[in-house]
């Protein structure tokens, strides 16, 4: 389902509150069959700056329009609703599914995959359309990839902007761990310094 906004968000800042572009690991973002690599790193920004592509956008190879997104986050998130620009002359994306939590998925593997959700998408160049989710299945999420296998009739899909808005849950379990081991006393290392003479003891 595509909500249409019936107002001005800048006078009521309705997406900016949920965006979740802080939370993706921008980095670790990849597509398969981008024309340019890492291109597609350039359709992830703030929302204010949805129609600015000066940056660049991400397209697929010519003759070929299917395209994979993968997007990991810094967090854990809950996803409300994805925001798709496309580009003009039959060049956006027409269908749009998601998977979530899973790594390396390949044309292969989203063509026979079951995804947590699909969508048809419409032509959106002035960034007014968000596809909402089933919310329920979107939550915990700590990656997302999103198959777009068809546009409506151009050479090739063009996307210039991707948004993603909902909540951040919770930091991730491998940074968790990590913070809690720097700050645990670590009684070997007390126990060296001891007996060198650095005036510890070990801690019982």
């Amino acid at each position: 389902m595509a909500c249409l906004h019936d107002h001005s968000c800048e006078e009521h800042d309705c997406s900016s509150d949920w965006s979740l572009y802080k939370h993706i690991d921008l980095s670790k973002v990849t597509a398969l069959n981008e024309a340019v690599t890492g291109s597609v790193k350039s359709v992830f920004r703030a929302w204010e700056q949805r129609l600015n592509s000066s940056e660049g956008h991400l397209e697929s190879n010519e003759g070929d329009p299917e395209l994979i997104v993968f997007i990991p986050f810094t967090s854990d998130v809950k996803i409300k609703s994805i925001s798709i620009v496309g580009g003009a002359d039959g060049t956006s994306p027409a269908k749009m599914r998601a998977f979530i939590n899973r790594d390396g998925i390949d044309f292969s593997d989203a063509q026979n995959m079951q995804p947590v959700q699909e969508w048809d998408l419409v032509e959106n160049l002035e960034g007014v359309l968000e596809y909402q989710t089933r919310y329920s299945r979107f939550q915990s999420v700590g990656n997302i990839t999103l198959h777009f296998p068809d546009n409506f009739g151009g050479d090739t899909t063009q996307i210039h902007y991707i948004g993603l808005k909902g909540e951040a849950t919770q930091l991730k379990r491998d940074v968790v761990a990590t913070i809690v081991y720097e700050l645990m006393p670590n009684p070997s290392d007390h126990k060296t310094r001891a007996e060198t003479g650095g005036g510890l003891s070990q801690v019982e």
